[in-house]
């Protein structure tokens, strides 16, 4: 039976997801709060880091985490450069709250430069992860960054990273490299139907709520 385990590193989410003592961890949190992920992951054989996108606050600790317990570090090759600087895909805001969150990340994302790990594997669209203990799916979400890419467990639970987002009701995320796609994979999203979703920004709630 699928276990999920949310922990909040400040603003940010990253999950265990566990199938008895097997698990994977998707994203990372920020450095101030390895301490606490590391904490949680250590009840766990864990076997595989994914990383929805290549951003501090989901990325900052997968290199870490990946030496601790010897384990791959998945990600969409498209994310890659994101590990040479975070100019290399600008994000646009809107609204209020893209504004508010912008302003308090802008700085620390252009200035933090996110470890590449050593033990990197690439995923795509379809892609199974079975072999790491756990029944998902890799379903690609452009549009926050050109590799977002989402992890659908079970048919039943989906992780969006932040193509979507509830800081205050659930959303299309608010911050933006591509506005096109992002509107898409928010479709795509919507199109799996009954699922719950998971954010990398705020409480997990039913698809379809935004």
């Amino acid at each position: 039976m699928i276990k999920i385990k949310r922990i909040k590193g400040g603003t940010d989410n990253c999950y265990i997801v566990a199938e008895g003592n097997q698990a994977i961890l998707i994203d990372t949190a920020s450095k101030a709060h390895l301490g606490t992920v590391m904490s949680e992951c250590d009840k766990y054989e864990m076997k595989l880091i994914v990383l929805t996108h290549v951003h501090f606050d989901h990325a900052e600790n997968a290199a870490a985490l990946s030496k601790r317990y010897d384990i791959p570090v998945a990600i969409h090759k498209a994310d890659e450069e994101l590990f040479e600087s975070f100019g290399k895909q600008p994000l646009k805001s809107y609204g209020l709250v893209g504004r508010v969150v912008m302003g308090l990340s802008r700085k620390v994302l252009e200035n933090t430069k996110v470890e590449k790990p050593e033990k990197l594997i690439y995923v795509e669209e379809g892609d199974d992860l079975s072999q790491y203990g756990i029944n998902a799916k890799v379903i690609e979400l452009p549009g926050h960054t050109r590799g977002s890419i989402g992890i659908d467990v079970e048919g039943r639970h989906l992780f969006v990273g932040d193509e979507l987002d509830n800081w205050i009701k659930p959303g299309v995320g608010h911050l933006v490299n591509d506005p096109d796609a992002i509107r898409k994979s928010a479709e795509k999203v919507r199109s799996l139907g009954d699922r719950t979703v998971y954010y990398g920004h705020g409480k997990p709630t039913q698809n379809g709520k935004y």
